[in-house]
């Protein structure tokens, strides 16, 4: 009974940015959380400039690490650039102020913010403070579309525990959480209000968070083990839920093999070397995201993230097609795995991407991960050591000047790092299953 319970719970995240929510679980009774619809055409276009802003946890650069790595491995020919402007503490009145300086002298395209954990300040709901943080929300708004930037509002997230290390925290776990829905909803509602895209971080988190616990026990934290923090299973759902909003479809790739005539044909992005007896030869430029081994029931793994929405389903499709199979049932391998499907799991298509945990395509998307996360870490940097620091004060376009020339060597060491990946597809039709 727990096991369907569990999937129940889980399937109610697929409503982040699209259909219309169905209610929470009873457990869940007391959070009103208002509908969010689906971006009506693809916010990201091609050439953008991304700039992924927000407070402590965009500077952890793990969401927006994947965001950008995503973006790079997985559509390419969208040739979008990223920016991290993360900054520990920071309320979206902080980065109002300081937006012109570190972020639009940038010229960015399009922008993500992430605000709201420490705008409602660690304690239960109160008019005041969330009059404040709808100002400043707006203004943000106000400002990017201003200076012709698309922009998308993250939601806050939840939090795991009432962190003990923020002094003026008061209320409890649930009073807290009920809170950070009421800031969602403000998010929701300043995005409509200014034509802004909106990220739900907050209601998949939630979903996610009671779901887990109930299968893993307490020790898994959707939010983080200090409670606000999350670690990579978190992140991941805020990846899903900004890439989402951005509107990307997901196809990375399809691969289709006609076993009658033994040839086949591949999408955008890939090339057929050869085709022989079910042996595919590809050459990818676009390459899906892989997670690498992980436990599923560790909330530090990208694995276990990719469970907890439909990463795989929505955003990271590279599917098998097999045309006029002769056989009921075959084993594919795919680098180092082999899995066995049917023969009408062939001919819908089968998500290669999701099936195997260790593709050969891996070792290319999680170079250019480094490389994504190399970049960040300098960014970081850039603008809170040395933009606001000693150089920035005393000259600020030298200092922006130097660091714009130690930045383009990790952007040309990302551009390096996104290589092709040569690797092979093998379909075996199982012994004694020809129709």
């Amino acid at each position: 009974m727990l096991k369907i319970h569990w999937f129940f719970l889980l399937s109610l995240t697929v409503t982040l940015v699209g259909r219309e929510a169905p209610e929470l679980p009873t457990e869940l009774s007391a959070y009103v959380l208002e509908p969010a619809s689906s971006p009506g055409k693809r916010l990201i276009q091609h050439g953008d400039r991304l700039a992924i802003c927000g407070d402590s946890i965009t500077e952890q650069r793990l969401y927006s690490v994947l965001i950008e790595t995503y973006l790079t491995a997985c559509l390419p020919e969208l040739g979008v650039s990223c920016r991290q402007f993360g900054w520990g503490g920071e309320r979206a009145e902080g980065f109002l102020m300081r937006m012109r300086n570190d972020v639009l002298r940038f010229k960015p395209t399009i922008a993500t913010t992430c605000y709201g954990m420490n705008d409602f300040r660690y304690v239960p709901y109160d008019d005041a403070i969330a009059a404040n943080y709808r100002q400043n929300q707006t203004a943000v708004a106000k400002c990017f579309k201003d200076a012709g930037c698309r922009v998308i509002l993250g939601s806050p997230g939840i939090i795991d525990s009432v962190p003990s290390w923020v002094k003026q925290a008061t209320g409890t776990k649930e009073e807290l959480n009920l809170t950070l829905s009421k800031f969602r909803n403000i998010t929701l509602d300043v995005a409509r209000t200014e034509g802004a895209g909106f990220a739900d971080i907050y209601r998949p988190m939630l979903l996610a968070d009671l779901a887990m616990k109930k299968r893993f026990g307490e020790g898994f934290k959707v939010a983080g083990k200090d409670g606000v923090h999350p670690a990579w299973a978190g992140h991941v759902i805020m990846a899903y839920a900004f890439l989402k909003a951005m509107g990307v479809d997901g196809r990375i790739g399809t691969i289709t093999w006609d076993e009658a005539g033994d040839k086949a044909s591949a999408s955008a992005g890939h090339e057929v070397i050869s085709c022989a007896d079910g042996s595919l030869s590809l050459h990818s430029t676009k390459l899906p995201l892989s997670s690498g081994p992980g436990d599923v029931a560790k909330d530090n793994t990208i694995r276990a993230g990719l469970g907890l929405v439909p990463f795989d389903d929505e955003l990271n499709r590279f599917v098998l097609k097999v045309e006029h199979p002769k056989a009921m049932a075959y084993t594919v391998s795919w680098g180092e795995d082999t899995k066995h499907y049917t023969a009408d799991e062939l001919a819908a298509g089968v998500n290669l991407a999701k099936d195997f945990v260790n593709p050969p395509t891996a070792v290319g998307f999680l170079a250019i991960q480094d490389a994504v996360a190399a970049k960040q870490k300098y960014e970081t940097r850039q603008i809170k050591s040395l933009m606001h620091g000693p150089e920035g004060e005393t000259d600020m376009a030298a200092t922006v000047a130097l660091t714009e020339r130690t930045r383009e060597r990790l952007v040309k060491a990302l551009r390096d790092a996104c290589k092709p990946v040569n690797h092979e597809i093998r379909i075996v039709p199982v012994e004694g299953s020809s129709k």
